[in-house]
């Protein structure tokens, strides 16, 4: 549950109607899913192999967090601006910002990480994993429902929308780098 609410659903639908509002429906269905799935194999790969990567690039987790942090703002100011988010050809926005920051973000990470810490074992990572793929089909169900909406929302709706959840989408990046560096500080 607590992947899930970090992954935020509600939150990450504006985002995806607008970066896919001139796509056709199964261009939009197959940017959900590979979103959807590219977040999951990163979220379990994290889970499971998170800690020996950062330990080997000595890379600390408040670290990853200012990255993504800072990620997050870059798509959130574009939101803010009406930048057209539409894909240049050849862009995959299924992987970048679907996928990470958005969806597999440094909370989604962080979080895995620390389950996974919590719950040894086989038995632990195998729940862990699980968790991970449920929230990840509860994500591409609002997606794939998202994009049908799509189509019935009005473009100037979609605008407005879009630049609220821009500006919520750069408080929770601001928050991100916020927590990350108050860490640092008090760690050093």
């Amino acid at each position: 549950m607590t992947l899930l609410v970090i992954m935020d659903p509600p939150g990450t639908t504006p985002i995806f109607v607008a970066l896919t509002r001139d796509f056709t429906p199964r261009q939009r269905a197959r940017a959900a899913i590979g979103a959807v799935a590219a977040a999951a194999g990163l979220i379990v790969g994290f889970a499971l192999f998170g800690r020996v990567i950062l330990d080997y690039l000595s890379v600390s987790l408040e670290s990853l967090s200012i990255a993504g942090g800072l990620l997050l703002l870059l798509v959130a100011l574009e939101m803010l601006r009406g930048e057209d988010m539409t894909p240049s050809p050849g862009q995959n926005i299924a992987l970048v910002p679907l996928a990470t920051p958005l969806l597999a973000g440094p909370g989604a990470i962080a979080t895995v990480m620390v389950l996974a810490r919590q719950h040894p074992g086989g038995n632990g990572r195998l729940a862990v994993v699980a968790g991970i793929l449920a929230a990840s089909v509860v994500v591409g169900a609002v997606l794939l429902i998202a994009g049908r909406l799509a189509r019935l929302i009005p473009a100037a709706l979609l605008q407005f929308v879009t630049r609220v959840f821009g500006l919520l989408l750069s408080a929770i990046a601001v928050q991100l780098i916020t927590d990350a560096v108050r860490t640092l500080v008090h760690t050093t």
